[in-house]
């Protein structure tokens, strides 16, 4: 077993997580291949999002997760299974999504599934991913009188 790979795709799956909610959409779209397969299944979107390239999968994380979207993902329990230039791995996933403009927040958890590339430096891609809901919740922030946000990097009037 290749351990220095294993870990090099966890780091991978970490830096798309951190390049995302951190909205670094270059540094995000370096960890795909030029022709990712994405498949993201959300409720809050009222259909499944499909994407067969880079460019299209970072199009719609720039422009659905921009500024006015606060994200947050921890993935954890990776399985991870090489074999020569490509791996394949599962990942339990949490995330959190806040949307002041509309006072929601958007909870949810389930399970990647990727596929990973080895390009001819060395370096490790995802090459397809999507991932299988097990609960989305939704939650009104206008039922919840006493929340209040104090610190948001994107909002230049709140400290971060």
């Amino acid at each position: 077993m290749d351990l220095v790979a294993i870990e090099e795709i966890k780091r991978l799956k970490h830096r798309y997580f951190r390049t995302l909610d951190l909205k670094l959409w270059d540094e995000f779209g370096d960890c795909l291949t030029e022709d990712v397969s994405a498949r993201y299944g959300t409720q809050a979107m009222d259909q499944p999002v499909h994407h067969d390239n880079r460019a299209d999968v970072v199009d719609f994380m720039a422009k659905n997760l921009g500024p006015g979207v606060i994200t947050v993902h921890v993935a954890q329990h990776p399985e991870i299974d090489l074999d020569g230039d490509t791996a394949t791995g599962s990942w339990a996933f949490e995330d959190t999504v806040i949307v002041p403009d509309f006072a929601i927040i958007i909870r949810g958890a389930g399970y990647y599934t990727d596929r990973y590339q080895r390009d001819a430096g060395g370096t490790w891609r995802i090459a397809a991913t999507a991932y299988e809901r097990i609960y989305e919740s939704m939650t009104s922030l206008e039922d919840t009188p006493s929340f209040k946000l104090i610190a948001n990097r994107w909002d230049p009037t709140l400290k971060h």
